[in-house]
């Protein structure tokens, strides 16, 4: 029961980020109608991938040019939730630690992990991402004759959630790494390249990196297991994989938070 109204009480913080943020934003329109064209230019660069795809009429192994978008979609769709949620938080997470505003957010009467993940929400330049996304994945969908069943979407639709926390365990690791280091950007360029890597279906990869990606740093369930589950290309193994994983590297992200915290500075935690 406590943990049902925590859960509400957490969601409508967030619903309260949000409008805050959207307000905030809406200050400097320019801004923001800037910040909306600078991500579309950068998602004409994705783009070029699918002309690449469709060029040479790609197949990996069994997988069509039409399939092939659906993970490509699901990747840029990913993409913009990533930069809406979480990409700014992450940011300023950083510089929290090292200017020691930190101590200020310690004090509210909210988990400090919640506040510092989703205290600013990004609105204007996910839009192009999760349009062009959404698009992607319906064009790819339609095109496999993958029927628009209400199980099927559902599915999609769960899967796309658990690669939303996945996304957050994987790309929050740079910027705790700051509580011990001073300058985390190698690890950030790294995230960033492990995560651009990820456009493709991993069977374009060896056996080795695909468990790598799968079950150590789990990367490929973020935009494979979506478009896998739909086309009833996962195993048993797999989807029961796909719905613990996240539990398990949110409850090591929690620890290596907690962790973090101790030798936070400035925090007498």
């Amino acid at each position: 029961m406590n943990f049902v109204i925590e859960m509400r009480r957490h969601l409508y913080i967030l619903m309260l980020f949000a409008k805050n943020s959207i307000i905030s934003q809406m200050e400097y329109r320019a801004n923001f109608v800037t910040g909306i064209f600078v991500e579309a230019a950068f998602l004409v660069a994705k783009l070029l991938y699918v002309v690449v795809v469709y060029k040479t009429n790609i197949h990996i192994d069994g997988l069509t040019p039409d399939t092939i978008l659906m993970f490509m979609g699901t990747h840029i769709l990913l993409t913009g939730i990533y930069m809406g949620l979480f990409f700014n938080n992450f940011q300023r997470l950083t510089e929290y630690v090292r200017t020691g505003m930190l101590d200020l957010m310690i004090v509210k009467p909210i988990s400090l992990q919640f506040l510092v993940s989703v205290r600013h929400i990004e609105v204007g330049m996910p839009i192009p991402n999760i349009i062009a996304g959404s698009i992607m994945v319906s064009i790819g969908w339609s095109a496999s004759d993958i029927p628009f069943t209400l199980l099927n979407i559902l599915l999609f639709i769960i899967f796309i959630f658990i690669a939303t926390i996945l996304t957050y365990c994987i790309m929050i690791i740079p910027p705790l790494l700051s509580f011990w280091f001073v300058n985390t950007s190698a690890a950030s360029e790294i995230s960033y390249s492990v995560w651009d890597a990820n456009n493709m279906p991993k069977l374009i990869y060896n056996k080795w990196i695909q468990r790598i990606g799968t079950f150590i740093i789990p990367v490929f369930i973020v935009t494979n297991y979506a478009p896998l589950i739909v086309l009833h290309k996962l195993t048993k193994v797999e989807m029961v994989w796909g719905i613990l994983a996240p539990l398990i590297f949110f409850m090591l992200i929690r620890m290596l938070w907690k962790q973090a915290l101790k030798v936070y500075s400035s925090s007498n935690l």
